[in-house]
Order: structure tokens, then sequence, then C-alpha cells
């Protein structure tokens, strides 16, 4: 059975499911060259979740947008590669990329309200996203998007099938993006902030509902968000952004328990936890870089606590710290605090 018609196939060595390597994109503007991404590099392997985590600013959605290539009309991927089973993405044509947005790779966005179209109704818009990426028939379409909806957990959905978005919840909105996303049986989501908009207990109804989905359809996702605490149970492996570049990438414990990164730590010691609810949060110092012009050397120097002189200069290695664990800051190489060999080994 071919690729294009099993995720399980065969037993042969096969290239990661998606892999991009020294990602850069910047956008043109009237005052200068905007660099969003830096050189970012990441695998994702098929069934495994992988966190993108960073303030505001730091390049993270937009790394997800140069995947899907819905970048806005003034961002273009100036440098690297984006490699699906291999194959370089960024040199498909318009056509393939249809084809790769649904089918290969979907995306949910951070507000389902504005996602959605308010004039249309939910199951008019699955519908829609059903027959874009197959041939089948109104009526095929119209079982497939109450079948989805009945999959992400939405009661009546014959009822529901028929409203517009504004006569839905917020959870209720979101459920029926991630119904939309999935129509076309795709192998990766990304999910750009899923929670942001949501109350705490509707967030972890869609995460959990995320994680359900995941091992009932074996796909892979991308989350994308500011809060670490969405992915602390979710992600198989988080990555730390900021200024555009990967700071520290790791496990879930390694990013919690042993952060090796001055800006993780700073992420870490500025959110609340049951163990420091009589503490005072610690912000981050400082304004987030300046996109416009970025400095020689760290993007987080200026923030930095523990800056040294040759932070301001030259870029940190990516070192590794322990088996799957690596950081790019010069405080580690101070310390002597990473094994030696290959960062990608």
């Amino acid at each position: 059975m071919s690729e294009e018609n099993t995720k399980n196939t065969t037993n042969a060595k096969k290239p990661p499911l998606l892999q991009v390597v020294d990602l850069h994109t910047s956008f043109t503007t009237d005052k200068g060259e905007v660099q969003a991404v830096n050189g970012v590099s990441f695998v994702l392997e098929e069934g495994k979740t992988l966190g993108i985590v960073g303030e505001s600013g730091s390049g993270k959605s937009v790394t997800a947008y140069s995947i899907m290539q819905i970048l806005e009309q003034n961002g273009h991927i100036t440098r690297g590669q984006i490699l699906f089973r291999g194959q370089d993405i960024t040199k498909y044509t318009q056509k393939q990329m249809q084809i790769f947005r649904g089918q290969k790779c979907a995306m949910i966005f951070q507000d389902p309200m504005t996602a959605l179209n308010p004039v249309y109704t939910v199951g008019n818009q699955i519908m829609e996203a059903i027959r874009i990426h197959s041939d089948a028939s109104k009526e095929e379409a119209y079982k497939k998007a109450l079948e989805m909806l009945e999959l992400v957990g939405i009661n009546d959905a014959a009822r529901r099938i028929k409203q517009y978005p504004h006569e839905l919840s917020g959870g209720m909105r979101q459920r029926v993006m991630i119904a939309m996303a999935l129509a076309s049986d795709p192998w990766i989501l990304i999910a750009d902030e899923p929670t942001t908009a949501l109350d705490v207990t509707i967030q972890a109804q869609i995460l959990e509902l995320m994680q359900d989905l995941q091992k009932k359809l074996n796909m892979a996702i991308i989350i994308v968000t500011h809060d670490l605490g969405v992915i602390a149970q979710l992600a198989d492996e988080i990555v730390v952004m900021y200024g555009g570049r990967i700071c520290e990438r790791g496990t879930a414990d390694d990013i919690f328990y042993r952060p090796c990164h001055e800006y993780t730590k700073g992420l870490l010691r500025s959110i609340p936890s049951a163990q420091n609810l009589k503490e005072k949060l610690v912000p981050i110092s400082g304004t987030p870089i300046n996109l416009l012009n970025m400095p020689e050397g760290c993007a987080f120097c200026a923030r930095c606590d523990s800056a040294m002189k040759i932070c301001l200069t030259e870029v940190p290695p990516e070192l590794k710290v322990a088996d799957g664990h690596r950081a790019s800051c010069w405080v580690n190489v101070k310390n002597h605090n990473y094994m030696e060999g290959s960062d990608n080994e």
C-alpha cells in the first residue's frame, strides 16, 4: 500500500514526517526588514507533539505560518528548507500547496470567532473544507461533517450543524475549528494558541480532546502558545523561542525542572504554581527585542541578568546539555554545563 493511502506503510526507514532546517522568514516594512524567524530547525515525527513557546513576537506563530505558507503578502521565506517526508515544500507549486494544506497538514487559529465566517452555518463551512480537498458530493460532505462534529464531542450535531458561529459558545466554536481542520484526515495538525480565548475549564477540555484525537488518528501535532502550562502535559518535546531563534529544546521535564537558558528560567519564574503561591512572581525585565534591529550576539542579552561580554557580539551555539536537551546560552559554556559531542547526535 502506498504512502498516499496510509500512514502505516512499511518498516523501511523513512525520512521524518516534518523537518524544518535553518528556516529564515522576514517581512518587508516601510521601516525596514523585520527578521521574524532566524535559523529555526526541528524535527516532528509521526504521532508526536511538539510545543513551541515564547512571548509575543518571538517568532513562534510565524514559524507555523511559514510551514503552511500563509504569510502576509510582505512576508517571505528567505532561507532554509521545510521537508515533508523528505520533499521541500518551499518549492511546491500553488496547486501542490493546496493539496498539502488540508490533506497533509491543517491548522487551527487563535480566535475561532474571527476564523469562522459569520454569514455561513458551521455545517456549510466544514462541508466546504471537505469538498475542496476531495471529490465528495454534497450529501457525502454533509454526512462527513456530521461525523466530524460528533468526533470532536459536539452534542446534538444534527442541530448544531445548521447553526451560525455566533450561536455557539467559545468552546463549541473551537471544536468546530478542530472538526474543520481534521475533515481531510491530515497527518499534521498545527494549533496556534488554541486555548487563548477560553476559560480554564474549557481549555482543559480542548487540550484533552486534542490528545484523544491524536491517539485515535495517529496524527502529529505542533502546538504554538505563550502559556507553558498548556503544553506541560501535552508535548513530547518543547522548543523555547526568543527573537526568532530557538533558545532551548527538550522534554517537558527538561524545560520545567532543568532549564538551561536564562530566558527559559525567566519564563518559569514569571508563572504561578501551587508551590509558590505565597511568593511574588518575577517578570522578565526589559522589553521584547526589536526585530528591525537584531543584535550581533544573543537576542536575549539586553534582558539577561547573567549576560557576559561575549553575549553582546556572538550568537551562542546550540550545545548538548543532556540526551535530547539542548540550549543556546553562553552561561552553559562558562559553567561547562554541556556534553561533548555534536548537536545533531
